[in-house]
């Protein structure tokens, strides 16, 4: 896949592997520099070096290479399915699974334990992403909806982009917010200063996050938030944007926490039109276990 972009006033004199890093944010710096390396990154017509320093009108053309396959093995792994039919499920994704294959995680994924109770997932994100339309992060419990097939894919696609689907987190943040509800609104991309996380950036993409109090416990506060978009992380940055880091979270929350073992984060609403049937669904699921006790600790010690 070939992408072009012409650097603006804004992008003038940015290192290229670094303006590719914030216009890719899936994509980490170093390979970014890998497609530069390999010849993949042209400047006007002309190969360069990571170091180069853009110029305003520059055009820019790379090509993103394809993702070397991946050998998925469909595994026996229990699955709580909220809801299935012939066009789509919904699955409530424990704390700790990895939602598809990767580098360092080429087995007990969802995508692994779809493909053993599934004959059936959608191509469209090819074969290390049967059937996922949207993701929540390896710590991060709850719903998701898989498609089975490329027309329900399409689908839901389309709501997530259009911001037709409803979706609503539990978490519990440090700090005690004091008004009863907020709204973040704060564009989120590669943060500058480390490349492994995310962060609020000035040319990064538009988020939204709007919550309220569920909670107040002396030091913590338990929130529920939904999500008017779907960038990586979003919850996690917003929340430590406006002073209140998520308990547990070990890329953006404090050193000092509580051991969650991850992010006290829980999907719990999930709610979309059916994109074959025209339907409306909507799917709620409690926290886990490991949620309750921390909501019933904090209640006993604060």
């Amino acid at each position: 896949m070939s992408l072009q972009h012409v650097v603006t006033e804004n992008e003038n004199k940015l290192r290229i592997d670094k303006l590719l890093a914030d216009i890719n944010p899936e994509q980490s710096r170093s390979q970014i520099q890998g497609w530069i390396t390999k010849g993949l990154v042209k400047v006007n017509n002309e190969i360069i070096k990571a170091n180069y320093k853009c110029q305003v009108g520059d055009v820019i053309t790379w090509t993103v290479p394809e993702i070397e396959s991946l050998d998925i093995e469909p595994e026996n792994i229990p699955l709580e399915i909220v809801y299935e039919d012939k066009d789509l499920l919904v699955v409530n994704k424990p704390k700790g699974m990895v939602v598809h294959p990767s580098a360092g995680h080429q087995s007990g994924t969802l995508v692994n334990a779809l493909l053993y109770h599934c004959d059936d997932l959608s191509g469209i994100n090819g074969v290390e992403r049967p059937g996922i339309v949207h993701r929540i992060d390896k710590d991060t419990s709850g719903l998701l909806v898989v498609a089975k097939s490329d027309r329900a894919h399409t689908g839901l696609a389309e709501q997530l982009s259009n911001k037709d689907v409803e979706r609503k987190y539990e978490a519990v943040v440090h700090g005690v917010i004091n008004h009863d509800t907020g709204m973040v609104d704060a564009p989120i991309g590669r943060d500058l200063k480390d490349r492994q996380r995310m962060g609020i950036v000035e040319n990064g993409k538009p988020a939204l996050t709007r919550f309220h109090v569920l909670h107040r416990f002396n030091e913590f506060t338990h929130i529920e938030c939904q999500l008017e978009t779907g960038r990586t992380h979003q919850i996690r940055v917003h929340m430590r944007y406006i002073g209140f880091p998520l308990v547990g979270d070990p890329k953006y929350g404090p050193r000092k926490t509580l051991d969650t073992k991850g992010q006290a984060l829980h999907a719990k609403v999930l709610g979309f039109t059916h994109p074959v049937t025209g339907e409306w669904l909507r799917f709620e699921v409690e926290a886990p276990n490991y949620f309750q006790k921390l909501l019933e600790t904090l209640e006993q010690m604060y």
